[in-house]
């Protein structure tokens, strides 16, 4: 394995990996994927209350004195992102279809990653403190923010959000969190002391809602409908989409942030896309048919920036002796 964790495939890459492709060809269904639904929900709720145990208020308060590179990151994520993906839809809808050009927009919509970014900065020897704060407040945001944009997207193309889909949203992620914040200064603590049981948590749910959306679409028919020359093309695209994001990312950090530490941060908080906060989202919002083809670009944009964003940092922390 050590070879291939220069490029970001470790143990978790490829469990991801395969996952998937056991969402392919050995779908859960009847009993077995009602078990594994309500299996998910629970675990998602877990997740974003470690989340609110492990989120420090005084971490985010030093970070927000940073106003520049919050600022950036946000409108990276929130403004460019959109802006990007609303260009390039009407141009790709006829080659990919309307639920996979949908999954392009959910993408663009969604939070940074908080764990990997995080990582890679350090790497990088960015601004680690700055990427904690930028990448919790934007999956903190990005809980409400995410979905009303999603529905304004629909609310535009004639589609709609329904009221249950939101209070899900609220039951099964918003309220885990901040119950997990009000406990914080109890039983806090204990995230830091066992760190591997929270990563398994952590890890083990984002698993289980790949192979749920996988499961759901492989059984839908997902696979005919979404046939392999439309899955090179979606590659493509979203390298390109990939490729033009981290660009702006550069440029921006270049001619706006003084500091080197600051641009790495920059460059990994705002080019990147979380799944673990946009698979909970997906799933509450659209239909369980639905959820395979609307998650699919975000899960090979995830695995696509995890591969590149490893290279990227791995090379930045060769160079650091060199700019010391």
């Amino acid at each position: 394995m050590n070879p291939l964790k220069r490029f970001g495939i470790d143990t978790y890459m490829l469990l991801l990996i395969g996952t998937v492709i056991l969402g392919v060809i050995l779908p859960a269904q009847g009993l077995a994927a009602a078990g594994l639904k309500s299996l998910t929900y629970w675990a998602v709720s877990l997740l974003f209350f470690l989340y609110g145990l492990k989120l420090d208020p005084q971490s985010v308060r030093a970070g927000l004195l940073n106003w520049k590179l919050q600022g950036l990151t946000f409108v990276a994520t929130y403004v460019m992102f959109p802006l990007l993906g609303l260009a390039l839809a009407p141009v790709i809808a006829p080659l990919l279809g309307d639920k996979v050009t949908l999954g392009i927009l959910f993408l663009a919509v969604l939070p940074s990653t908080v764990q990997s970014s995080i990582a890679f900065t350090g790497i990088a020897g960015g601004n680690v403190p700055g990427a904690i704060c930028a990448a919790s407040l934007s999956n903190l945001v990005g809980v409400a923010l995410t979905p009303a944009l999603v529905a304004l997207m629909l609310h535009t193309g004639g589609g709609e959000i329904s009221l249950d889909s939101v209070i899900k949203i609220g039951v099964q992620i918003l309220l885990p969190f901040v119950i997990g914040q009000g406990l914080r200064p109890w039983i806090g603590f204990l995230v830091a002391r066992y760190r591997f049981v929270t990563m398994l948590v952590d890890r083990g749910s984002i698993l289980l809602i790949v192979y749920s959306a996988f499961s759901a679409g492989t059984v839908s028919g997902l696979w005919l409908a979404v046939p392999p020359k439309v899955l090179v093309l979606l590659y493509a695209v979203l390298l390109v989409f990939l490729a033009i994001t981290m660009g702006l990312m550069v440029a921006a950090g270049r001619f706006l942030l003084p500091d080197r530490a600051d641009r790495a941060a920059l460059f990994f908080c705002g080019s990147t896309k979380s799944i673990a906060t946009g698979l909970p989202i997906a799933s509450a919002l659209f239909p369980v048919v639905d959820v395979g083809a609307i998650v699919l670009p975000a899960m090979i944009y995830h695995i696509t920036q995890l591969l590149i964003c490893a290279f990227v940092s791995q090379r930045a922390a060769r160079r650091l002796p060199e700019d010391a």
